[in-house]
């Protein structure tokens, strides 16, 4: 039984896309892609030459295009702050006297263990501060 030349493209169009998932790195993906055009060119006919040119020019092609694409985007977009970083520069309301050895705040909606970064300052409830770090569990504000 002779299996086509378009069947083993293809097996390795998959071959490559198990390290693609496994690693994370698109360039196998990219490869994948062009076993898969070099797959189509062997079912129209193409020769072994013609085959590997197919999967070198579009390989090389996806890499030298969406690679500085995709790098442009992820420089340029902003990271996503998420948890306790994300609440660092946001207002709080005391809602227990804060001073340099605790006190309490509501924070997003949350009741805090807050301490004052000046151990010298006192904020007295109902007051805005701003928190300028989270230490453990407490929110150290200002």
């Amino acid at each position: 039984m002779d299996i086509d030349a378009w069947v083993w493209w293809l097996v390795g169009a998959v071959a490559l896309g198990i390290p693609l998932v496994m690693t994370a790195m698109p360039e196998f993906g990219m490869f994948a892609v062009g076993a898969v055009a070099a797959a189509i060119t062997a079912g129209l006919g193409g020769g072994i030459v013609a085959q590997v040119l197919v999967f070198v020019v579009v390989s090389v092609a996806l890499i030298a295009v969406v690679r500085p694409i995709a790098a442009r985007n992820r420089a340029s977009s902003p990271g996503t702050v998420t948890g306790v970083e994300a609440l660092k520069g946001r207002q709080a309301v005391v809602v227990e006297r804060v001073d340099g050895s605790g006190g309490r705040i509501k924070l997003a909606g949350e009741i805090w263990s807050a301490r004052a970064l000046d151990a010298d300052q006192a904020y007295e409830p109902g007051r805005e501060v701003d928190v300028v770090e989270i230490d453990g569990a407490t929110a150290v504000v200002m």
